[in-house]
């Protein structure tokens, strides 16, 4: 029986609204980050899908968006479900981003993308790994959670190219017989 794991991106953060890169560094909900995570709270009460277990990066941007989403929820927090390290460039304009993040950060003291991409998959499977955990509920990160759907998960439906939007959420299925994560929608809440 398949599995299903929801994924959704933390609110928006005062780095965001600044256009600051952020990945291990952190920074705080903005005030509209907070009233978007309730917005999000009143949409996942009339959702359809009642989750065995909940999860965050250990970011404070991703859990206290799990807090305020979930309030009174017991959660695990996971360092594997981390945003990408940028090393040097965190805190920095998003402008002096790259585009092609493969390799380029490595050399400024962050990850790979391949590093980043396993350190994900190795989180969702220790996640979906106890017999409970049939439907699973995360609060993580843009690039760590879109790298990964690019680069390990089976896509049978189309897939919007507008990304990862903050308090978007990504819904997976994982099928433990083949070990194959697969695509299913990605719900934008706002």
């Amino acid at each position: 029986m398949k599995k299903h794991i929801y994924i959704m991106r933390h609110g928006e953060t005062l780095f965001n609204a600044q256009r600051r890169t952020q990945g291990w560094c952190d920074s705080p909900l903005s005030e509209r980050g907070k009233a978007d995570s309730i917005v999000a709270r009143k949409f996942m009460k009339n959702f359809p899908v009642e989750f065995d277990a909940f999860y965050s990066s250990t970011s404070e941007r991703a859990s206290d968006t799990l807090e305020i989403v979930f309030p009174k929820k017991s959660y695990q927090r996971l360092k594997a479900l981390k945003e990408m390290n940028f090393g040097a460039f965190e805190g920095q304009p998003t402008y002096l981003e790259v585009w092609d993040k493969t390799t380029f950060y490595e050399a400024f003291g962050g990850e790979t993308r391949a590093a980043l991409v396993d350190r994900v998959e190795k989180a969702f499977l220790e996640i979906l790994s106890p017999p409970k955990n049939q439907n699973v509920f995360c609060v993580g990160h843009g690039a760590a959670s879109w790298f990964f759907l690019e680069d390990k998960v089976k896509r049978t439906t189309a897939m919007s190219t507008e990304g990862f939007q903050n308090l978007d959420l990504m819904h997976l299925t994982f099928d433990p017989k083949t070990s194959e994560f697969e695509f299913c929608e990605i719900v934008h809440i706002l």
